[in-house]
């Protein structure tokens, strides 16, 4: 996420929730962070598809294709403003594994991380 007010209104809604978060300000930060972590260290990617340098779409690609198959692995959910089916269906096309529209259903989400990491 690359807006300061969203990335704050998320790490919030995670924290309630009992997630530690990271925030990464645009596609090749996350990707780098997840690079150079290891395996296990984030359980998931909650991936803006509009950012600057890198967008999700992008980054989600480039994790796909990790070396390390445990860290190319991890869900990606993407989190745009952009709902439409078309818009869905690119992000699962790119690798995601799901799709949250903004403004974020706190319900829906919470749902949708309970499904994915259990």
């Amino acid at each position: 996420e690359d807006n300061e007010i969203n990335q704050e209104i998320a790490a919030a809604i995670l924290n309630d929730a009992g997630f530690t978060t990271e925030i990464a300000g645009n596609g090749q930060i996350a990707l780098n962070k997840l690079k150079n972590s290891v395996p296990g260290y984030y359980q998931l990617v909650l991936m803006d598809v509009q950012m600057p340098v890198m967008d999700g779409y992008e980054a989600t690609k480039a994790i796909r294709s990790l070396d390390n198959k445990e860290l190319a692995s991890i869900p990606i959910l993407a989190m745009t403003a952009n709902a439409f089916e078309e818009d869905k269906q690119q992000a699962i096309e790119c690798g995601m594994n799901g799709h949250l529209a903004k403004p974020i259903d706190v319900d829906v989400l919470l749902a949708t991380l309970d499904n994915i990491l259990s």
